[in-house]
């Protein structure tokens, strides 16, 4: 759930004054000369400045871009030393020119010009100190973390080698399994890859941290919240206020789901504590969707079982593809049986053109509001398929290699509803990437990264029952109050259920960065945000010995986690604009702009903006309001908050923290309310 940052490393260099030595006649050496004042800098240095940047940043940006996919597509040492010196050479021009825009501080220039100096201050969100050994433990740290990520395995008790379990299995027992020994085995399992990091990512941050002083900012947290056309301290109030706008429908939310995972688990879900992180289908619990079937409203009222519809047509893939590898087999080699090597062969190609029919739908709904086709090389050099023969970071990207077409994405498509709104989602970002090509260098951004986020969500808000229906995946779609209770709650459990795990995984780094979590506290910090935020407590105790941040792909991976929050709430904003743009005058959650041309072209304005303009004038442009605002998103869920405070009615909402933030669930119960 991120598109790949742009490889923008920032550090410090100092250049050696040079020396002009005059020769003159005679014996005397001739009187030291004044000190000359280097000529004060002008608004046109400053543009020229600006212009330079560009054009050396955009040089050094196709070999940065080459060594981070490798990096993650063949993880092995050799790419990580690749893409670590990639990383120092690039850290070493930005660091040189970030120290040439101090002589413009304090001019008084045009937004055109100082836009592009202040974008290229806050662009890498891993700022390195200018000292090179420094810089150089940096860069391979951070590439270090996020190899130790990528191939992060489990290995249950007595099991070695291929026996060991790595995240995409481990994630099959959390999503589907019904068994809560085998839950929570499979939650520390995968939770037990952050403990080494625990020591590297503290170095890391106090590294950062000195990166971020050197340009001026307190510490590195700062430096991510100054990207927002406000002050860092306006972004957390802001952020806050957004939180406060969507708390009340988390809340209820939270409420009905503990009451029916109770009634499915028992005690193990205290009636009125914190929810157990390994039962709600999600490693991270940050979505939810994988318990619909324990929460479903109504039960088949409006049945949306596109898992089911996806897998039959993998199924049905797969069946055609061994029939004809068998008659072609058997035509070449009679009485001989193909061995399993080529059998296995024959599954990866099934895997491999399913991913490829799943992105090619996704394609179809950015042409269908006239947006062009993907470049061919697009089909060429995407990972959409988990390679048999090496390991890989799975965890779904999207690349701009060149800013010149060569756009791919990085994902392990599976046969289910969740890789195929993922797609979408990814697809945004790619769709953000060629809009915005024609900007120059420091302008080849979302307006903020929220912005990026929220492009491909926004289409997803389309795949309603009635388009899921239009495509083939769903057969008679039922219009009534049940079926659309059914249907919010679905998309509640994935949109709504995030809101709060989007806001603490920086407020987390915020906290590390500012020195209030210490590395000895990590984990108790951790737990005490989410517990406070989301209302879930871990499933067995927990220690200090542990690093459970390490187990979410953004922490080892240096991806700033905000943007997923402010995306969840402004796609709805985009969404509400989009619809009105395209003439539809229903109730937002009905609203599919697939074929809108005249939706497409407000959107690709704004898209093409890139980040040239600050994003309140590209939220305008799009929306018409120059703020973000949450009301859409209570909008949309309209008839299904009317529904869980009916529910909720006599329950006791809401949770109290616990003493120790690691003890586990059972120590968080707030008191049953009283009878009469």
């Amino acid at each position: 759930m991120h598109h790949a940052i742009r490889p923008r490393r920032l550090a410090l260099s100092f250049a050696a004054p040079a020396l002009l030595l005059a020769a003159c006649g005679g014996g005397q050496p001739p009187a030291p000369a004044a000190p000359v004042a280097p000529p004060k800098a002008s608004a046109t240095d400053a543009a020229q400045f600006v212009e330079k940047v560009n054009a050396q940043l955009k040089a050094q940006y196709p070999e940065s871009s080459a060594a981070a996919w490798v990096s993650e597509t063949f993880i092995n040492d050799d790419t990580q030393l690749l893409n670590a010196k990639a990383n120092d050479r690039s850290l070493a021009l930005q660091s040189q020119l970030i120290e040439e825009s101090k002589k413009y501080n304090g001019l008084d220039l045009p937004p055109e010009i100082s836009r592009p100096i202040q974008l290229l201050k806050i662009s890498n969100p891993v700022p390195a100190p200018s000292d090179q050994a420094k810089r150089t433990q940096l860069t391979q740290l951070a590439t270090k973390l996020d190899g130790e990520y990528g191939a992060g395995k489990y290995c249950p008790p007595g099991k070695s080698g291929d026996d060991c379990l790595n995240l995409d299995q481990l994630e099959q027992i959390i999503d589907h399994s019904r068994d809560p020994q085998a839950l929570a085995d499979a939650w520390a399992g995968w939770h037990s890859v952050g403990k080494p990091m625990k020591q590297d990512y503290a170095r890391l941050a106090q590294l950062m941290n000195e990166g971020a002083v050197e340009l001026g900012y307190k510490d590195a947290g700062e430096l991510w919240r100054a990207g927002y056309d406000m002050t860092p301290e306006q972004f957390s109030s802001e952020s806050e206020r957004l939180w406060t706008q969507v708390q009340p429908l988390y809340e209820q939310l939270h409420c009905f789901v503990r009451d029916r995972l109770h009634q499915k688990y028992g005690d193990l879900v205290p009636a009125n504590g914190l929810i157990p992180a390994d039962l709600l289908g999600n490693m991270w619990a940050q979505d939810w969707s994988n318990v619909y079937d324990l929460v479903e409203p109504y039960k088949g009222a409006g049945s949306l079982d596109v898992d089911s519809a996806l897998q039959q047509r993998h199924d049905a893939l797969e069946k055609q593809k061994l029939a004809d590898f068998q008659a072609k087999f058997a035509k070449e080699h009679p009485g001989r049986k193909p061995t399993v090597q080529q059998l296995d062969s024959v599954e990866q190609q099934v895997d491999t053109q399913y991913a490829k029919d799943t992105a090619k739908i996704a394609e179809d709904f950015y042409q269908s509001i006239g947006f062009p086709a993907l470049p061919a090389s697009f089909w060429d050099k995407s990972m959409l398929t988990r390679p048999r023969d090496r390991d890989v970071v799975c965890h779904a990207s999207a690349w701009d290699l060149d800013q010149a077409g060569d756009v791919r994405i990085k994902m392990c498509i599976k046969p289910n509803e969740e890789s195929l709104e993922t797609i979408h989602h990814e697809m945004g970002h790619i769709y953000y990437f060629l809009h915005y090509n024609q900007q120059p260098e420091l302008y080849q951004n979302g307006a903020h990264d929220g912005f990026h986020e929220a492009i491909g969500d926004t289409i997803t808000l389309s795949i309603t029952p009635q388009h899921l229906q239009k495509i083939g995946l769903v057969k008679d779609v039922k219009d009534d109050q049940k079926a659309l209770i059914n249907a919010q709650m679905k998309r509640a459990l994935a949109k709504i259920a995030f809101l709060p795990f989007g806001k603490l995984i920086d407020q987390w780094r915020w906290q590390v960065f500012d020195g209030e979590a210490r590395p000895e506290h990590y984990n108790a910090a951790w737990w005490t945000l989410r517990e406070k935020y989301q209302g879930i407590a871990p499933p067995l105790a927990r220690t200090e010995e542990d690093f459970d941040p390490g187990a979410k792909y953004h922490v080892p991976g240096n991806t700033p986690y905000t943007r997923y929050f402010l995306s969840f709430v402004i796609q709805f904003q985009f969404q509400k604009a989009l619809c009105d743009a395209a003439g539809f005058t229903g109730p937002l959650y009905q609203c599919d702009i697939y074929n809108s041309k005249a939706a497409g072209k407000k959107f690709g304005d704004m898209l093409s903006m890139g980040a040239s303009k600050p994003w309140p004038e590209a939220m305008k442009a799009l929306t018409g309001q120059d703020k973000m605002d949450a009301s859409a998103i209570t909008e949309y869920f309209t008839p299904l908050m009317g529904y869980l405070k009916e529910q909720n009615q006599g329950k006791s909402c809401g949770w109290q923290l616990p003493p120790d933030p690691l003890a586990g669930p059972q120590s968080a119960a707030v008191p049953a309310p009283a009878k009469g």
